[in-house]
């Protein structure tokens, strides 16, 4: 969703044809389609004579409104209550009241709106009030579950700068992973309060099967329990739910999605390759140290279970979360693809590491004649846990310990030489190294291949570690307000 400046008398001229009436009280434009036509506004919580406003957001745009009726029409009331659970639906009407609110004058003792999401404090009453709201940044189950319905993308719209008020309170971000399921809640101004990363493997079997299994799903919905119960305790009050790779692939997604709605209170957003690598370049390139990146152009490999993302980009100015103009490639190469696929032995065989070799050298040589070229001294920052696992090992880090993984620095001659190591021993044997995290050693051979390929196709001869990564660009998106989730 692109951003548009401001506009005044046209939009009032507008908004009074789209109202049928000039309106009663102060407005302001925050989504538009993209012709600049207003598509919802949002109202002062005080109309002109006093009379409380409760409907802050409110959808004018037409063929939405319609589109909305009809829905209604068929019962999307009572659906939308039965999918998404009262106590979602209470939380959000109390976070929409709260922003509202806000909005009062200093001192004001007079009458005042009521109620959340169109007017009610319990329940579902007003799809369109949810629609809007959900559109323009809120973190509104209810709408998310009717722009589902209707097919709406953001991407059609144009969000207003200054739309959305940064919340005051925690925000979270839940990352589904083909091999992990990870959670980051961040207060208001920033500091985390809780990271956590459970290996899951959501994506087991699925290269070969296409669908997700009912035990994978179980685990990750498990996990999902769990991380709901944190995030009530920290009072969080804007989250967003990702899923990857497994979830692309998958023919059954909707099996975990609905669950996964339910469990959180959002419906998780299957990201495309090249939204990871962008959010990814953003969570790892926000807080390099100065003197790391320069003015070269910086490659960041996310190195997942079911892909890598690769994306070539300037790093912003320190402590910048705004996601940068990069250029990214998905490729279907991860630790959990490549051990399923290419590495079935315990010991992989020689001719089976060779094999795999070969095969992950043609993509990111491909790969590498659609991204920018680098300078021979550009950055190179690695992600995700493959990486983290070498750094542990190469520091026998026994225990996790995130100041001494996060920008730690690795020699390509130190990735070959673990790939040496662990493609030599069987699953159980990996454990006995100090820095083994228990459940990724049937998987870390794939992953350490897939990292020492990298630094070959694109002659690095050292990896910056960062435990920066995709939730980072998305919780700082949901603190900023920029995040419609």
């Amino acid at each position: 969703m692109s951003k548009a400046p401001n506009r005044s008398l046209d939009d009032l001229r507008a908004v009074a044809v789209l109202l049928g009436r000039p309106p009663a009280g102060s407005f302001s434009v925050c989504l538009r389609r993209p012709d600049g036509m207003p598509a919802v506004i949002k109202n002062g919580p005080l109309l002109f004579d006093g009379t409380p406003m409760p409907t802050r957001f409110w959808l004018v745009d037409p063929i939405l409104r319609d589109a909305v009726s009809r829905l209604e029409a068929a019962g999307g009331v009572r659906h939308a209550a039965g999918r998404v659970s009262e106590d979602a639906v209470a939380d959000a009407h109390a976070r929409y009241a709260a922003e509202r609110d806000s909005a009062l004058p200093p001192g004001h003792t007079g009458p005042a709106p009521s109620g959340g999401v169109g007017g009610t404090r319990r329940g579902v009453k007003c799809l369109h009030a949810h629609l809007a709201w959900y559109l323009c940044g809120g973190d509104d189950p209810v709408g998310r579950w009717t722009a589902d319905q209707l097919g709406v993308s953001l991407s059609d719209f144009v969000l207003e700068d200054g739309s959305v008020e940064p919340p005051t309170r925690p925000v979270a971000a839940i990352d589904c992973g083909t091999n992990s399921t990870r959670l980051i809640v961040v207060d208001a101004d920033g500091t985390v309060l809780r990271r956590e990363m459970r290996i899951t493997r959501l994506g087991a079997g699925v290269d070969a099967t296409r669908r997700l299994s009912p035990a994978a799903i179980d685990r990750t919905l498990a996990v999902l329990r769990d991380y709901r119960t944190a995030m009530d305790d920290l009072g969080v009050v804007r989250r967003r739910v990702v899923a990857t790779s497994a979830a692309r692939d998958a023919a059954n997604a909707e099996e975990f999605m609905a669950g996964a709605a339910e469990i959180t209170g959002v419906r998780p957003d299957i990201l495309s390759g090249e939204e990871e690598g962008r959010l990814s370049f953003a969570g790892a390139t926000a807080r390099l140290p100065p003197e790391s990146a320069g003015t070269r152009p910086v490659l960041v490999a996310d190195i997942g279970g079911g892909s890598t993302e690769l994306a070539v980009g300037y790093a912003p100015d320190s402590g910048d979360m705004q996601v940068p103009e990069v250029r990214t490639r998905s490729l279907d190469i991860g630790c959990v693809r490549v051990s399923e696929r290419l590495l079935p032995d315990d010991p992989p065989r020689p001719e089976q590491l060779a094999r795999a070799r070969n095969e992950v050298r043609e993509q990111f040589v491909s790969a590498r004649s659609d991204l920018p070229t680098l300078a021979p001294d550009s950055l190179f920052v690695g992600l995700a846990g493959t990486v983290s696992a070498v750094a542990s090992l190469e520091g026998a880090i026994a225990v996790y310990d995130r100041e001494r993984i996060h920008h730690a620095v690795l020699a390509r001659t130190d990735v070959e030489r673990w790939l040496r190591i662990l493609s030599a021993e069987a699953t159980r044997a990996r454990l006995e190294h100090p820095g083994m995290v228990k459940g990724r050693e049937d998987v870390i051979v794939g992953g350490v291949l897939i990292l020492a390929v990298v630094m070959e196709c694109f002659e690095r001869d050292r990896c910056l570690v960062s435990e920066d990564d995709i939730l980072d660009g998305l919780a700082a998106e949901l603190a900023s307000g920029r995040s419609h989730n």
